[in-house]
Order: C-alpha cells, then sequence, then structure tokens
C-alpha cells in the first residue's frame, strides 16, 4: 500500500461509522478470526492465545506490549498479521541512540523553494512494530505517547493526524537488562494488553523444526496471502460496538478493577482506562467466539492481559516470588459472579 492510499484512509467519522453498523451480526467477526488465524498458521505454530489477543485488539482500536525472551517468532507474528491484512507496515529498532524524530519525523528545509516541510518518521503507517522498545531511553518511548493516545503527531506546533488502521504493537524482552530503559507506568497504561510470550511446548518445537527444515530462504512466509484491507477492519470494529453487555457485567468489571486498588498486596491498582479495555476486549471476544453478548467467561479471559502490566506488586509479595497472575486470579475467585 504506497503513501497516497494510506493519506486517502483516514480515521472513520462518526457518520462512516454509523452506515457500517450490522447489529449483532458477529458472523462476520468470526470468519474474519479463523481466516486471519488460519493464515497466519501456515508459519506460525502454537501461540494459539497470543493470536486471538492480538485479533482482539485490532478489533478494538489498541496497542499491545508482547513480551518474550530472542527467538519466539514475535516480529515475524507481527509481520505477517500486517501481510494478511494488506496494510502498511513499519519496523522501528529502539536502540539507545535512537532519537524521537527518528520516530515521528522532521521538518526539513528546502533550499529550493526556501520553505520548511515535515518529513514524516516510521511512525506515520499502520502496523508499527516498536521492537525493543525498552533499549531507548526515556524521551524516545514518549515519543509514541501522542501516537498510541490520540492517533495524531504534533512537531514544531503542527499537528498531523495519523492514517486507519494505526496499531502498534511493541516488544521488549524481560530477561535482559543491560542496556534497557523500563517503561514507565503511564506508557505501559497505554497499551490495551500485554502479552507474554513463553517458550513453545515439545511438540510444538518438534513441528517447528519439521516445518522449516527445508526452509532456509524463508519461502514459506510467501504463502500467506492477503485477505483483508482498512474497510474490512471499520465495518468489524463497528460491529464489536454492538456486542451486548449486562449492567451487571458491567458492575462486575468495575468491582474487578476497583478491588485491585484496595489490595493489600499491591502497591499500585488499575486505572479506569483498564476498565473501559476489559470492556472493549470482552465485546470482541465475545463476537470471535460467536455470541453478540458478553459472559463472564469473556471477561476472565481479557482480564489477566489487560491488568498484568497495570498493576504493581509490594516489595513484600515480589520478595516472596508472588506473580500478578496469582494476584488477579484470587481477585476474580473471590468476586461474585453474576448469574
Amino acid at each position: 500500500m504506497d503513501e497516497n492510499t494510506m493519506e486517502e484512509q483516514a480515521f472513520p467519522a462518526e457518520s462512516d461509522l454509523e452506515n457500517t453498523i450490522e447489529y449483532a451480526d458477529v458472523t462476520e467477526i468470526m470468519d474474519f478470526a479463523l481466516t486471519l488465524k488460519a493464515e497466519l498458521q501456515k508459519v506460525i505454530i502454537g501461540m494459539d492465545d497470543t493470536i486471538d489477543m492480538l485479533i482482539v485488539g485490532l478489533l478494538t482500536n489498541g496497542h499491545v506490549l508482547l513480551e518474550g525472551v530472542p527467538g519466539v517468532a514475535k516480529t515475524l507474528l507481527v509481520k505477517l498479521l500486517a501481510k494478511v491484512l494488506d496494510v502498511d507496515y513499519k519496523r522501528i529498532q529502539f536502540t539507545p541512540d535512537l532519537m524521537p524524530s527518528d520516530v515521528v519525523g522532521t521538518t526539513v528545509y528546502n533550499m529550493q523553494s526556501s520553505s520548511f516541510y515535515f518529513r514524516k518518521g516510521p511512525v506515520f503507517s499502520n502496523i508499527i512494530l516498536a521492537d525493543e522498545i525498552n533499549r531507548a531511553p526515556a524521551k524516545t518511548q514518549s515519543s509514541l505517547f501522542e501516537v498510541m493516545e490520540e492517533r495524531q503527531i504534533t512537531v514544531d506546533g503542527e499537528t498531523h493526524p495519523m492514517n486507519y488502521p494505526l496499531y502498534v504493537i511493541a516488544t521488549q524482552n524481560p530477561i535482559e537488562q543491560e542496556g534497557t530503559y523500563r517503561l514507565p507506568e503511564a506508557q505501559l497504561d497505554r497499551f490495551l494488553f500485554r502479552l507474554k510470550i513463553g517458550y513453545p511446548s515439545l511438540e510444538e518445537e518438534t513441528q517447528i523444526l519439521g516445518r522449516f527444515k527445508s526452509d532456509f530462504f524463508n519461502k514459506l512466509e510467501h504463502t500467506v496471502d492477503k485477505k483483508f484491507d482498512a474497510n474490512n477492519l471499520i465495518k468489524l470494529c463497528s460491529i464489536v460496538e454492538q456486542v451486548h453487555i449486562k449492567d451487571e457485567l458491567v458492575t462486575y468489571i468495575a468491582k474487578i478493577v476497583h478491588t485491585t486498588r484496595n489490595n493489600s498486596n499491591l502497591y499500585l491498582g488499575a486505572s479506569p482506562r483498564a476498565s473501559i479495555a476489559i470492556i472493549r476486549t470482552s465485546k470482541a471476544l465475545a463476537a470471535m467466539r460467536g455470541r453478540d453478548f458478553v459472559t463472564p467467561d469473556d471477561i476472565q479471559k481479557v482480564a489477566y492481559p489487560v491488568l498484568n502490566h497495570r498493576i504493581i506488586l509490594t516489595p513484600e509479595r515480589e520478595i516472596e516470588g508472588i506473580d500478578a497472575q496469582d494476584i488477579i486470579n484470587d481477585i476474580i475467585q473471590k468476586i461474585e459472579v453474576p448469574r
């Protein structure tokens, strides 16, 4: 997709969304998720939950942080996702010397016309892979703040709107600490999910070796086909918005998030942005499962990836080796599930 095509596909206005709404028509969401997943699994083995959550993030106009050791196909997964969606893709390798202007762009003086013009950075794309985001200092990390929240960039007092879709997927290595900069809580809070990718099982790794033993030049990647475009996504997102959630379940979500702020095991609880994220993502997951209504199971499924990077354990619990998942599971078990 060239730059001119991208510029024509701005973020949809409210009137545009009204024309695309298909009430309770979740069949298209199911077909979209199954087709997208099938294409990715031509190359990717395993990672079913990760792929599902990436699709949920796409359907809710969010952003995702992928956390895992090197070599577990994080970058490959994102690249293939962009290929199936037939949207523009840029990979930004974050390093300690990367400047904000290297990400968002810079104002350049044209000597021929004696005027300044804005040269767009790689963030002006549809799917942006911020690779090893924790390797860049805070100043460069913060260059993504406005992009992720407001879908625009302001440089030298001039605002530049982003194209649709805009999906920032960042990766970080949880093990290597030398030369890295911890993402601040305000930055983490802007990610819809933090998805932890572990090593494949023995069976999965055997399948990986069988699939790639004769593929030295990544020929398998070319078997992945383009299936969708930005117009498909606008319609699908509007369908997800119409998925019904009962008032009792809204209260249930509020109780889960509120409990994180009054838990003796936690130094920092989740913000209202987390509550909104759970509502949005549970709607998308329900639609992917073929329902036009949310159930408690949908909420419980998305609660951990939504909350795990938004809470901070007390030093005592960290020393004891307690994981955020243990705390979140304990909170969910203690709150009565609506009937």
